[in-house]
């Protein structure tokens, strides 16, 4: 790809949510989110089958709503923030599947752990705000195993199960603004 016709994007914080779920019990989801996270695209124009995808998250700043959770979540038990104070994404390729839904092949890494992950992008257009800032919209979902990123702290239940599922469930909604030329 030549750089002739490039177009840059930066994810609208103010406009966006990185969020997740996870099985608790094994009978109800806990469901949180990262307040500080960046990222960026760049496409060919405006056409985001061609995008180049990064994507950053603050692990200091997740939040369950639940401080004792979230502080736990911090420790080495699971991201262990003051370590790997990021999870990175970075894309590694986008094919267009049709009526505005793409498949996000990139790569995930948490905690020094690199993973090839599929995500399912929604592509919801593109708009001008009421000063004039040209934005795009996605909704991003997908699933993966904690424990393939050694997120493995867990506790047996004297029922038997454990607390803590391993699917994640990633929901993501986020609104890019195109930045001058």
């Amino acid at each position: 790809m030549t750089t002739t016709g490039l177009t840059k994007w930066a994810i609208d914080a103010t406009h966006s949510k990185a969020g997740f779920k996870v099985k608790h019990l094994m009978i109800s989801n806990v469901t949180g989110s990262f307040r500080e996270f960046s990222g960026d695209a760049t496409t060919v124009g405006d056409d985001f089958s061609t995008a180049k995808v990064n994507f950053n998250l603050n692990t200091s700043s997740v939040d369950t709503e639940m401080a004792d959770r979230d502080a736990h979540l911090k420790s080495p038990d699971f991201f262990d923030a003051g370590t790997y104070p990021e999870i990175n994404f970075v894309g590694t390729g986008l094919k267009d599947l049709g009526d505005d839904i793409y498949e996000l092949q990139g790569e995930l890494t948490i905690k020094d752990v690199k993973k090839p992950v599929t995500l399912s992008a929604e592509f919801g257009g593109i708009m001008s705000d009421p000063w004039g800032n040209v934005k795009a919209g996605f909704s991003v979902n997908g699933k993966i195993n904690r424990k393939d990123f050694g997120l493995n702290w867990n506790a047996a239940l004297e029922a038997g199960g454990v607390l803590v599922g391993e699917e994640v469930k990633i929901a993501c909604d986020i609104q890019f603004a195109k930045l001058p030329a």
